[in-house]
C-alpha cells in the first residue's frame, strides 16, 4: 500500500493544527487525529452547493459567499449550477490552505480559483458577514465540523444566536444561508427558525454517487 506522506502543516488562529497529507493522487486534511477533509469524498459537499444555488437559479447576478475553501468541493459545484454574471466569494481563514490549493492540490481544483467570477478572500467568514448588510444572495458555510465545531472555538459564534441574525441581515430577502455538518444538531435547526428562517433540513452522503456517511445540510431561507 502507498503509504501516507505529510506535505505541510498549518497553524489555525487560536485554534489546533491542520496537516496536509497526501498518498499517490488522494489528499487529507487532518486536525489531530481527526479527518476534516478527504479528495475521495465531496458529495455532501457539492450537495451544499447544488441545493443552496438551486434556491437562487432565478436570479439573474446572484452573488454568494462560501465560507470555508477546503479542497474546492463546494466552490466548484457553485461555479458549475451559476451562470457567467454570478460572483462567488470564497473566506478562507488559514492562508496555507489556498497555497495548497494553488500548489500541491491544485489538480483536484481544476482551475476554479482562476474562474473569474471568483475572489478569494483570506479573512474570517464570520467578518464578511457581520460587515455586510443584505450584500449576498446566498450565504454557503462549510466551515468547521458544522455547528458543533472541532478546530476553533471561534466559530461556534456563526451558530449561535448573533451570528444567524449576522447571517439573516447579510442575506438579500429570500436569500439562502446552507451550512453543512457532519451530523444533525436540533438546538440548531431551532435557532434558524427562531433567527427568522424558514428551514429544510436534508441528508447527503459523502461519497458522490452514494455511499459514506450521511451528513446533514440545513437550508434556510430569510424571510
Amino acid at each position: 500500500m502507498i503509504p501516507w506522506i505529510q506535505l505541510d502543516s498549518a497553524r489555525v488562529p487560536g485554534g489546533g493544527e491542520l496537516r496536509l497529507k497526501q498518498r499517490g493522487g488522494e489528499f487529507s486534511i487532518m486536525l489531530g487525529t481527526n479527518e476534516l477533509m478527504n479528495s475521495r469524498l465531496s458529495g455532501s459537499e457539492e450537495a451544499l452547493a447544488k441545493l443552496a444555488c438551486a434556491r437562487i437559479g432565478g436570479r439573474a447576478a446572484p452573488h454568494v459567499l462560501i465560507g470555508g475553501l477546503g479542497m474546492g468541493f463546494t466552490l466548484r459545484a457553485a461555479l458549475a449550477a451559476l451562470g457567467p454574471g454570478a460572483r462567488v466569494t470564497v473566506a478562507e481563514l488559514v492562508p496555507e490552505v489556498v497555497a495548497w490549493a494553488r500548489g500541491p492540490m491544485a489538480p483536484i481544483f481544476e482551475g476554479s480559483l482562476d474562474d473569474p467570477r471568483v475572489l478569494v478572500r483570506e479573512h474570517d467568514v464570520a467578518d464578511l458577514i457581520r460587515s455586510a448588510k443584505a450584500s449576498y444572495d446566498a450565504i454557503l458555510l462549510d466551515v468547521d465540523n458544522g455547528p458543533e465545531g472541532l478546530s476553533r472555538a471561534a466559530n461556534d459564534a456563526l451558530y449561535d444566536r448573533a451570528g444567524l441574525a449576522a447571517a439573516r441581515a447579510a442575506l438579500r430577502p429570500g436569500g439562502v444561508l446552507a451550512v453543512w455538518s457532519s451530523g444533525p444538531d436540533a438546538g440548531f435547526t431551532r435557532r434558524l427558525g427562531q433567527a427568522g428562517f424558514d428551514v429544510e433540513e436534508t441528508r447527503a452522503r459523502a461519497r458522490r454517487g452514494g455511499g459514506g456517511a450521511r451528513h446533514v445540510i440545513w437550508l434556510a431561507v430569510r424571510r
